[in-house]
């Protein structure tokens, strides 16, 4: 019978300053949560990361059993067979995960913000998360960004993209060279795929950088979110 309804997801949220015209969805990596990934950013900022008309959401993802960790639970937003990209992808988790996170878009959207007025990305794994949720079913978001991420070999992205004939998201794509957990070499290969395939992507890599977020990476990505999501006049009544 149907699935039960996916829990609404735990979120940690950063007000915009100012009136909320846009909406920004950030998704942590393995095994930490919305409030981790938040402090971390703020930790390396100084102060959290805000926007005069954007809200910045940043959810977690429930615990589950992690295979790369023999099992353990893990708050992660989907199982993998091991992180590796000549894997199958485990498409069960991802999709169901899918569904759980269209209800956050949809909150956004109840909520007056149209879709191409929403951004959403992450890190590492979330970044991943990220490419599935807007490339295989919300192709009407803003952009996507993804942050030491990469996709399978013959990840479910790259069919759902060899069929689709719209306009889709553009992609903002860092990476450090020095990245020992996801190879820069795979954010690469995700970055030539996705182009190929019709995405507008940019990869900005990072000389040195091991699996982890800098100061000049996330000031980078706050310019493209403003680009991407620009200050709305006021409509006249």
């Amino acid at each position: 019978l149907g699935m039960a309804a996916p829990a609404a997801l735990h979120r940690s949220v950063v007000s915009p300053a100012g009136r909320h015209t846009a909406s920004l969805i950030f998704l942590h990596g393995s095994g930490d949560t919305g409030q981790g990934a938040r402090a971390w950013i703020k930790q390396i900022l100084n102060q959290d990361m805000a926007f005069q008309h954007i809200k910045v959401i940043y959810p977690t993802a429930p615990a589950r059993p992690y295979t790369p960790m023999k099992g353990a639970f893990s708050n992660v937003w989907f199982d993998r067979y091991k992180i590796c990209n000549d894997v199958p992808e485990h498409i069960e988790s991802i999709d169901s995960m899918c569904q759980g996170l269209t209800e956050l878009i949809n909150d956004e959207v109840k909520n007056g913000i149209a879709k191409n007025r929403i951004l959403i990305g992450g890190f590492s794994m979330g970044g991943g998360m990220a490419m599935h949720l807007a490339y295989r079913f919300h192709q009407d978001l803003a952009g996507v960004f993804a942050l030491s991420s990469f996709l399978n070999k013959d990840s479910a992205v790259y069919q759902a993209l060899k069929r689709n004939e719209t306009a889709l998201p553009e992609l903002f794509q860092c990476h450090g060279t020095a990245d020992e957990l996801v190879l820069y070499s795979w954010g690469e290969e995700t970055n030539k795929m996705l182009k190929s395939l019709g995405v507008s992507a940019s990869l900005h890599t990072f000389p040195n950088l091991n699996h982890e977020l800098n100061r000049t990476e996330i000031e980078k990505l706050k310019s493209w979110i403003v680009k991407k999501l620009p200050v709305e006049a006021p409509k006249a009544n």
